[in-house]
């Protein structure tokens, strides 16, 4: 039952998954924390922190592992599956309907409308991670430097994560 649950909820969120895997990651949290409870906040956090640093798309990594905590490998397969089945089917319609056309104005606005809305749900994101996630003034200044470095674009984002990491287990020991 929890497997065909989580199949369920992944391809809700695999559908309006609008943006990639940032975007889709508040669609997650309603979807594993809100509405299922199968991840308490702080767990959510930590699926985030995880996907992230863990290779490929951060949000079939967030599936994988939602789903490995709700029920197991069987919950894992079913929750990636079903997270990925959206994106299969949508794209393979519409790579053959875009470049058709690509040129007319109602596409390009729709377009433009679909930026703006994944711009928000990231930014929706990185509110609920900060908000849960970043606890103490350390925290807070080893986001503000790992920010700035990323942004800047002078410190590789994996070097950061590492460094972050080994700050952590320092600070927090």
């Amino acid at each position: 039952m929890i497997v065909w649950e989580l199949f369920l909820a992944f391809l809700r969120v695999g559908f309006f998954a609008f943006g990639g895997g940032m975007a889709a990651l508040p669609l997650i949290e309603r979807e594993v924390v809100t509405r299922h409870a199968w991840l308490t906040s702080q767990e959510f956090v930590e699926l985030v922190a995880l996907s992230e640093m863990s290779p490929g798309p951060i949000g079939i990594n967030a599936a994988t592992f939602a789903g490995y905590r709700a029920a197991g490998v069987p919950g894992s397969a079913a929750a990636t599956m079903a997270f990925c089945l959206p994106s299969l089917l949508l794209v393979g319609v519409a790579f053959g309907l875009l470049d058709r056309f690509r040129k007319h104005s109602m596409v390009a606005s729709l377009l433009r409308g679909l930026r703006a809305a994944a711009v928000a749900l990231i930014g929706v994101a990185a509110v609920s991670v900060v908000r849960t996630g970043i606890g103490d003034w350390f925290a807070v200044a080893l986001a503000g430097v790992v920010f700035f470095l990323v942004l800047s674009k002078k410190v590789d984002p994996v070097l950061l994560i590492l460094l972050a990491g080994v700050a952590g287990m320092a600070v927090y020991r």
